[in-house]
């Protein structure tokens, strides 16, 4: 073990197994902890919660004291799930704040006392913001990035960073998802040695373990709906502008989003609510304020299938005969529900790809000049961070390279005209030829696709195994998707995903309701070793 990796487990991860670098399979029994005396946090959700913190037989101090000792339990000890990359230090404290502030009949809101995890690449004092990288481990940010201050204000007691794929997934085209160098190789906790997809790879495993009431994912290209649907999870990409990407570490200003995630709609609604906002560190939420909401729960309508028009993207299918089957399944749910669910086309289908990446490549060169620039470490360019890797690579890259840092380093500024014509042609083809377009043809509220196939498995020597999704032209276009569980593959979850246009969320959390109180889909976690 190097130096800079023991210097990285005793300071930061004092206690904490994310510090192990070996991808070996987990034991071959692992222990899970049992429900806590009087409440227990496993598969608790905010109502509840709320309910047992109103009538007093719980306490925000003795509910966040509950998740860290699950924490010790099942992701330090028992299956080793390795998605909590660092705690709060102060989360005891804070919890302490909201039980005096309840006591004096001050309640911030639905998140009042609340436990929520934050992605390792979301600034929030007094933690470190790595993105899971070694180059960061000193990333002292000196003020919370604006979503953690909403979150905050709103009454939720910040618990920790979760691990995630290092540098979202944005560093080798052979990379393995849920992997770190500071963080180790996350599990997926309905079969261990599956992958917990990412980047938000932490915060899916997490939230679908109860290590956390709820948790904050980010994304670029699917880092939020597929963690979630492979960890049966509801997750919400809003549309770029509805939350702020102030403090958060980028990809692409174009794409990235913080989105919400939980174990059902209600949750995410509420935790989304409390996100959103406009900043002006951020101009693209210029438009938040008036085009969101502080509270998606009027959206929570058991009927909103009745007369809807949902557009079924079968181009998106057809990648694994199971997955199939569930949205056949899901489809005629969706029908009994009152929904007419018909056959659409995206006409541009697969075509941004090729700008999106050109696009991902400049802008991530260029945002991660300007978030460092704001930091306290001495790297201060992406050539800085190519070279750190360079002459760290046996923890940095023991199992794969940096060929997308390389790439992005070749490109110019962003007044390149080939940058700008990608661009446009990038939200053209994915927006207003993509999934505006197939919305006109039929008059639909929304379409709908299999999120991504089951979880394969972890393997970071080829890297991910990945057989299609149906998330990519939302997230090329910064337009809204919503995953919700539908079924299961082999004891592996599969979820679907609802499409829509522009700061369509609340149309999509009453679609993604209605469609959640038909299908009752999800099923808690199981931790087994292997199939």
């Amino acid at each position: 073990m190097r130096n800079l990796r023991v210097l990285l487990c005793l300071g930061v991860l004092a206690g904490l197994a994310a510090c192990q670098q070996s991808t070996a399979p987990p034991a071959a029994v692992p222990v899970v902890a049992e429900p806590e005396p009087g409440f227990s946090v496993i598969e608790a959700d905010i109502d509840q919660i709320q309910q047992a913190l109103q009538n007093g037989t719980l306490s925000s101090r003795e509910l966040v004291q509950a998740y860290l000792d699950r924490i010790a339990a099942i992701d330090v000890a028992g299956p080793s799930l390795h998605a909590v990359i660092e705690l709060n230090p102060d989360a005891l404290g804070e919890a302490d704040q909201r039980d005096a502030e309840r006591r004096q009949n001050h309640l911030r809101g639905p998140l009042h006392g609340i436990a929520v995890l934050l992605k390792d690449n979301i600034d929030a004092t007094p933690m470190i913001n790595s993105a899971g990288s070694l180059a960061l481990a000193d990333n002292r940010p000196p003020d919370d990035a604006f979503v953690v201050a909403r979150l905050r204000a709103a009454g939720a007691v910040i618990l920790g960073k979760t691990n995630l794929s290092e540098w979202a997934n944005f560093r080798s085209t052979h990379s393995a998802s849920g992997w770190s160098a500071r963080g180790g190789q996350t599990r997926n906790p309905y079969v261990l040695d599956r992958s917990p997809c990412g980047s938000s790879a932490g915060t899916g495993t997490a939230i679908a373990a109860s290590l956390a009431s709820v948790g904050i994912g980010t994304e670029t290209d699917g880092s939020v709906i597929c963690p979630s649907a492979v960890n049966g999870l509801v997750g919400i990409k809003p549309t770029v502008g509805l939350v702020s990407r102030d403090g958060i570490i980028p990809i692409s200003a174009s794409q990235d989003t913080a989105g919400a995630m939980a174990r059902n709609v209600t949750d995410a609604a509420v935790l989304l609510g409390a996100m959103a906002g406009s900043d002006p560190a951020d101009p693209a939420t210029a438009a938040a304020d008036q085009r969101g909401s502080s509270d998606y729960r009027a959206h929570l309508k058991p009927d909103a299938l009745r007369g809807a028009r949902i557009g079924v993207v079968r181009a998106s299918m057809g990648f694994h005969p199971a997955v199939d089957a569930v949205m056949e399944q899901a489809i005629a749910q969706l029908r009994a529900a009152g929904a007419q669910v018909l056959d659409a086309t995206i006409p541009t289908q697969g075509q941004w790809d090729d700008p999106e990446f050109s696009v991902l490549l400049y802008e991530f060169k260029d945002g991660m000049a300007r978030y460092l620039a704001g930091s306290n470490v001495a790297h201060k360019s992406l050539a800085d961070l190519i070279a750190f890797n360079s002459a760290h690579a046996d923890v940095e890259m023991p199992w794969f390279g940096q060929e997308i840092f390389t790439m992005a380093e070749g490109k110019g500024p962003l007044s390149d005209a080939a940058y700008v014509k990608a661009r446009d042609d990038a939200r053209r083809l994915a927006g207003a030829e993509g999934i505006d377009a197939a919305l006109a043809a039929q008059q639909l509220d929304a379409l709908l696709a299999p999120a991504t196939g089951p979880a394969w498995p972890v393997d970071p020597v080829n890297g991910d195994h990945f057989l299609g999704a149906g998330y990519g032209a939302a997230a090329v276009a910064g337009y809204p998707s919503i995953t919700v569980p539908a079924g299961a593959v082999h004891g592996l979850p599969v979820g679907v995903v609802f499409l829509g246009p522009a700061w369509s969320e609340g149309r999509l959390i009453e679609l993604a309701y209605g469609y959640e109180q038909a299908s009752h889909a999800r099923k808690p976690p199981a931790y087994r070793p292997t199939l």
